[in-house]
């Protein structure tokens, strides 16, 4: 494509030129740098774990912790554990979560919203340990009467059968830690959310004669989806990978059982190499390093299908 001439006697305006800042090729820069330097520090991680892993995973009958035939037969009860411990706790936090992110953002008082929003955010700068010894020595305690009744009223339910320990420290309640632990982190996702939600949308709705209910349901909630579920996700990733506040809670075991009421729990991944750790090694320790590699591709996943879920509902 060519070019039409200049008319005779017409003035030709020079292109700008681009003016390129110093600030900018640094800022420019340093952003590449930071987005490759964690992919390759993903990348190390990885290959750390995958080498150090090795051993375990071919490891002889009798060489692995706990007598186990191989390492998966050793891994299994703990994927169940860390699994089964981290959805109890979704089934316990996301209704709260929700509920709670839901009263901030659109039924408490001005003045009262931003307190209460300061003060679940507090929450997620507890350590864990400090929740581990909540569970310990006031939640356990507490709950046991609330597990014989469970066990005597609804036993027939598999869940709550078996013999309720003593103790109060089973995996539900360790799983009620977990939710205290996770619902910081949903309501503050969500409640960002909720807030910004059209509020053309909301006013239209409620001018058409819908209740606060009802607007939320038809206005904020569609709008708000793709922000719960990476709420929910996040949560997610706080459950399945905490230590020491499961370490201290659980009273643990090797069986794989779905009571939550018995002594008779299976461990999660974190809280058995933070147990594990200090005495393993050779093949003991290969296998720990090998559970943590399991725990980083589930973690992974889980991700992945959140990005995917969050990109389906945007499109």
């Amino acid at each position: 494509m060519t070019t039409a001439p200049a008319r005779e006697g017409a003035t030709v305006i020079p292109k700008p030129k681009a003016v390129v800042r110093i600030g900018d090729r640094v800022f420019s820069a340093a952003s590449v740098i930071s987005g490759g330097l964690i992919l390759v520090v993903l990348v190390l991680v990885a290959a750390f774990l995958v080498w150090q892993s090795i051993p375990a995973l071919v490891a002889k009958a009798g060489t692995l912790p706990n007598g186990s035939a191989n390492f998966w037969d050793y891994v299994g009860p703990l994927v169940f554990g860390t699994v089964w411990s981290a959805l109890i706790a979704l089934v316990i936090s996301v209704p709260l979560a929700l509920g709670i992110a839901l009263f901030i953002s659109h039924y408490a008082p001005r003045r009262l919203a931003p307190v209460l929003g300061y003060v679940i955010d507090l929450l997620a700068a507890v350590p864990s340990v400090v929740y581990g010894l909540w569970g310990i020595v006031v939640l356990a305690p507490f709950v046991k009467p609330f597990y014989v009744f469970l066990n005597t009223y609804f036993g027939w339910f598999p869940l709550f059968s078996g013999q309720v320990t003593g103790t109060g420290r089973t995996i539900l309640t360790a799983s009620i830690v977990l939710a205290v632990m996770a619902i910081p982190i949903m309501t503050a996702v969500m409640r960002e959310i909720f807030l910004q939600a059209p509020t053309l949308n909301e006013e239209a709705a409620l001018a058409l004669g819908a209740t606060r209910w009802e607007m939320i349901r038809l206005s904020v909630l569609p709008f708000a989806k793709s922000g719960i579920v990476s709420a929910i996700m996040l949560g997610l990733g706080r459950a399945l990978g905490e230590t020491m506040a499961v370490a201290l809670v659980l009273s643990v075991s090797t069986n794989v059982t779905l009571q939550v009421l018995t002594s008779l729990n299976p461990s999660t991944i974190a809280a058995n190499i933070a147990l594990q750790f200090a005495e393993a090694s050779g093949t003991a320790l290969n296998a720990l390093v090998a559970s943590g590699l399991v725990l980083f591709v589930i973690t992974l996943v889980i991700n992945m299908l959140a990005r995917y879920i969050v990109r389906k509902r945007v499109s």
